[in-house]
């Protein structure tokens, strides 16, 4: 078949559509970065977590830090990469990522050392490991996967899960009365002084994987300038644990999580900006 074309052009083919193929399938490119072994992934689909990863790994490699990276992951449906990654990489006990990176950034302060934990492994079970890394200044970069759920232990409830926010122990959605309300992490981190970078990005769409990316490069450079600790919060989609459909996980991100967990640079003294003074 062909289409009709300008005066002086060829036709384009159209390819018919309504059977099959005569040609086989090939692959042109699987598009996995270097530095992630296997591109396929047992997570749950529409999962946010695999395109937080990407962007860690990826500036990892851009500003070639990648014979000098050390990672360490904390507990959670995102530990299914720890032993696929092309970078050295720790195991650390639920919550306690944090204090493992700072022994191996004053073991090793030539090398690139960040952690990587979800919302229950960071707020709940380790709170207090990130605080007082963020208080010291540890010249460390750590990262926080929040999508409001336990959701490797079945996608109970975190400190972080919003208000209204359906979970399996908040079927009725969580209530302040009962539950409390969320804890913001970022916001918390960006108070102290030992702080020097802090931002909360989100993986839902493209601008603001982009954004995300930018905050990533940016907190790994302040732990590369020396200037003390870095902290980049990534909302990522749960489409399990919410209760919804994969493809509505993007928009309900959005109108859920992020409309409490705001995004944004809350801090970069690199910049001259202190808490809430320097939004993306």
């Amino acid at each position: 078949m062909t289409g009709i074309a300008p005066a002086g052009r060829r036709e384009l083919p159209i390819l018919n559509t309504a059977t099959a193929p005569t040609c086989g399938a090939r692959l042109v490119h699987d598009f996995t970065p270097d530095l992630i072994d296997v591109g396929a992934h047992h997570l749950c689909p529409g999962c946010g977590e695999p395109i937080a990863m990407r962007s860690m790994v990826e500036q990892v490699q851009e500003l070639d830090r990648v014979a000098k990276a050390i990672a360490v992951f904390g507990i959670g449906c995102y530990t299914a990469y720890s032993n696929n990654l092309d970078i050295e990489v720790l195991q650390a006990l639920h919550g306690r990522a944090p204090s493992l990176a700072t022994g191996a950034k004053r073991c090793r302060p030539d090398t690139l050392v960040f952690t990587v934990q979800g919302d229950g492994d960071m707020v709940n079970e380790g709170l207090q490991e990130v605080l007082h890394t963020a208080a010291r200044g540890e010249n460390v970069t750590c990262f926080m996967l929040n999508n409001g759920v336990f959701g490797e232990t079945g996608g109970h409830m975190t400190a972080a899960t919003v208000l209204g926010q359906r979970t399996k122990n908040t079927l009725g959605g969580r209530d302040a009365a009962e539950h409390g309300y969320p804890i913001r992490l970022a916001n918390l981190i960006a108070e102290l002084d030992g702080a020097a970078y802090v931002a909360r990005g989100a993986v839902n769409d493209i601008v603001n994987i982009t954004r995300t990316n930018r905050m990533i490069k940016n907190a790994f450079r302040t732990q590369l300038r020396g200037d003390g600790f870095s902290f980049v919060e990534i909302l990522t989609m749960c489409p399990t644990g919410w209760f919804v459909d994969t493809a509505a996980a993007p928009d309900y991100l959005a109108s859920t999580h992020a409309a409490t967990h705001t995004l944004g640079v809350l801090k970069d003294v690199a910049r001259g900006a202190g808490p809430e003074g320097n939004r993306a």
